[in-house]
C-alpha cells in the first residue's frame, strides 16, 4: 500500500507540469489579479479525477497520456460549463448596500427645490409657517398643535388651509409641471 501511495505521488509529480500547462493554455488567465488561478484549479480537478480514475484504467502504457489529457479536456469544458451558467460579475469589493447618497445633479436641484420652498414660506405670516412646520414636518395633529401654540383646533385647520391655499397661488403652473 505503501508503494501504492509513492508511485501515485511519483505518478503525479511527473504529470504535474504537463497538465497544468495545457489547463492553462485552454483555459488562460483570469484577469483577477492572480494570474492563474481559475488554470490552477481546474488542474487540481484533474488530479482528483485521475486519482479516483486510475483503479479502473485497463489499457496499454502508452494511451495512459491520452487518457490524461482526457480528463483534462472533460474539466476545462466542465469550467466552461460552470462559467457559461454564472452570469455574475466578479467586482473587487462588492458594496455592502445601494450608495444612498445623491448625485451632483440630485444635489443641485434639491438645493434649488430648498430656496424656492423657503422662499415660498418665508412669504407666510409667522403663525402659518409655524402650524405648516408642526402639521406637515413635525407630523402634530390639529389639537396638539392647538395646545402647543395656544389656539383651537378650528383655527389650525383654518390657518393651514389658507397658508397652502397662498402657497399654491404663489406658484406659477409652469412650476407644477
Amino acid at each position: 500500500m505503501a508503494r501504492d501511495s509513492e508511485a501515485r505521488g511519483t505518478l503525479l509529480t511527473w504529470l504535474q507540469p504537463t497538465v497544468v500547462r495545457y489547463c492553462r493554455a485552454r483555459i488562460g488567465r483570469t484577469g483577477d489579479g492572480e494570474a492563474y488561478s481559475t488554470a490552477d484549479d481546474v488542474a487540481q480537478e484533474v488530479f482528483v479525477a485521475l486519482l479516483g480514475a486510475l483503479d479502473r484504467y485497463t489499457d496499454a502504457p502508452e494511451s495512459f497520456l491520452p487518457f490524461v489529457y482526457g480528463i483534462a479536456s472533460h474539466k476545462v469544458a466542465d469550467h466552461y460549463r460552470r462559467a457559461a451558467r454564472n452570469r455574475s460579475e466578479l467586482a473587487a469589493d462588492v458594496p455592502d448596500s445601494v450608495d444612498p447618497d445623491a448625485g451632483p445633479e440630485q444635489l443641485a436641484m434639491a438645493a434649488e427645490l430648498r430656496g424656492r420652498l423657503g422662499d415660498l414660506l418665508r412669504s407666510l405670516p409667522p403663525v402659518q409657517q409655524q402650524i405648516l412646520h408642526l402639521r406637515l414636518v413635525v407630523g402634530l395633529s390639529a389639537q396638539e398643535t392647538a395646545e402647543l401654540l395656544g389656539l383651537t383646533p378650528v383655527r389650525v385647520r383654518l390657518a393651514q388651509h389658507r397658508a397652502l391655499a397662498r402657497l399654491r397661488s404663489s406658484i406659477s403652473p409652469a412650476e407644477w409641471a
